[in-house]
């Protein structure tokens, strides 16, 4: 996944081209890194920023070096070209021009809300954009759909590096590149699991770490590790071992004692799999857990201390979320390579759970609020539950209560129709001869 010539190939490429031109859609925390990291980087630059609130994109680019004059505001695409060309950067509310203004090469969308992340990327392949969506949400909702659609627009679809899906993809794909069999795979949770975590009760530690707290709850919960570990298993074939998967408090040097099968002294059931951990030492990495067979590879892993066999953990210490990202938006644009890219069909499903009791009447609020959490499980059993998927559970309508604990089904919540997201997850469901339909209020 990586390559080792990239800088090289970047300025290579900026000579005959010019630098890589990134749309960027959404400057917050994340979108703010982006525009500081292109500033640093060989052959790259940001052409535009869409944004709903243009100070943000611009105090982006300001702190990023550039100054107040080469920040110019653009309300249509052609807007955005005349600025790209004159080397400046374009600020736009409009994303609709971002997708369509011909001197961006590449699209990154940071703005965090499934819906309107998939309307984008849509938009953005129809005018011929490589898209890097670090929208993980819309990627397990519908992420096969949006991989077909970039595949008839000649463009690359993929998750952004620097994730942990994508860190832990690369890690696997050098795995098995030496053919190791993979066992487990996945991340450390950075912040201890509490499922019943709410935003009020998290206001001052988010304040202190400048974050939104639905934000943050949303990793509390284990919402965001279930949506990382579905996004890994559907672009590998791994599945949850069982549901909600088995999150021992393993450290780093415990990994291939704990994450293998129960019959070597595991908690495993079968080999192939996604998990995560709370065990010190392995957050903020991302680790596989493999095995070999050969007895000359075993020996050789034991002398070069990765472990002591039969099976060992491969370990990166570290994942720079934001930071890594243009590095997609590079490869797409040099390589049509895609770091993270859904599978043909899922193969683990990320629904949603109550975190509280819902009534009847009920509109539902976002992931991270109050009312349901994120929960892996395999699609197989979503399926056969009837469950809904976690990307269709804001705006939803409970139509039977639900207590805390249970799962939004079909039976008891209907999907928000008006959001397009839903309406292409339920084209997919029907596709497959799965769907259940939704009961009669």
């Amino acid at each position: 996944m990586s390559h080792p010539q990239l800088a090289a190939e970047l300025l290579r490429y900026q000579e005959k081209n010019g630098p890589v031109t990134i749309g960027l859609a959404g400057a917050g925390q994340m979108g703010t890194d982006i525009v500081v990291q292109v500033s640093l980087m060989p052959g790259m630059r940001i052409g535009a920023i869409s944004e709903v609130r243009p100070q943000a994109a611009i105090d982006a680019a300001l702190l990023a070096g550039h100054d107040r004059g080469d920040i110019i505001l653009a309300s249509g695409a052609s807007d955005i070209d005349r600025a790209i060309e004159a080397g400046k950067i374009a600020v736009t509310e409009d994303l609709n021009a971002l997708a369509a203004a011909g001197r961006i090469d590449v699209i990154i969308d940071a703005t965090g809300n499934p819906n309107i992340g998939t309307l984008f990327a849509l938009e953005a392949m129809r005018n011929g954009k490589h898209i890097v969506m670090l929208n993980v949400e819309a990627d397990i909702t519908i992420g096969r759909f949006l991989k077909d659609e970039a595949r008839k627009a000649g463009v690359v679809y993929t998750g952004a590096a620097g994730d942990e899906p994508a860190c832990t993809i690369e890690i696997i794909g050098f795995a098995r590149s030496l053919g190791f069999d993979i066992i487990a795979a996945g991340k450390g949770k950075n912040n201890p699991l509490k499922i019943d975590a709410i935003p009020a009760d998290y206001q001052e530690e988010a304040a202190a770490r400048n974050m939104n707290a639905r934000m943050l709850v949303e990793f509390v919960d284990g919402s965001k590790t279930a949506i990382e570990m579905v996004a890994i298993a559907n672009a590998t074939g791994l599945v949850p071992d069982v549901p909600g998967m088995h999150g021992p408090t393993a450290t780093l040097e415990e990994l291939a004692d704990v994450l293998c099968p129960k019959a070597d002294g595991g908690i495993l059931n079968r080999k192939g799999v996604v998990d995560y951990s709370i065990g010190k030492g392995v957050a903020p990495g991302v680790f596989c857990v493999i095995e070999t067979k050969h007895p000359r590879v075993l020996e050789r892993m034991i002398d070069l201390k990765v472990g002591k066999g039969p099976y060992f953990t491969i370990f990166r210490p570290y994942h720079l979320t934001s930071l890594e990202v243009p590095l997609s938006a590079a490869r797409a644009v040099l390589f049509k390579q895609a770091d993270l890219e859904p599978l043909d069909h899922p193969v683990a499903e990320a629904v949603a759970v109550a975190k509280t009791d819902l009534g009847a009447g009920q509109s539902l609020g976002m992931i991270g609020e109050n009312d349901y959490r994120g929960y892996a499980m395999t699609w197989e059993d979503a399926r056969h539950k009837g469950a809904i998927p976690l990307g269709l559970a804001e705006k939803a309508k409970v139509i039977r209560p639900v207590k805390t604990g249970e799962f939004l089904t079909y039976e008891n919540c209907v999907p928000d129709d008006s959001m397009v997201i839903t309406q292409i997850r339920k084209r997919l469901d029907q596709a497959d001869g799965q769907f259940v339909t939704p009961a009669v209020a």
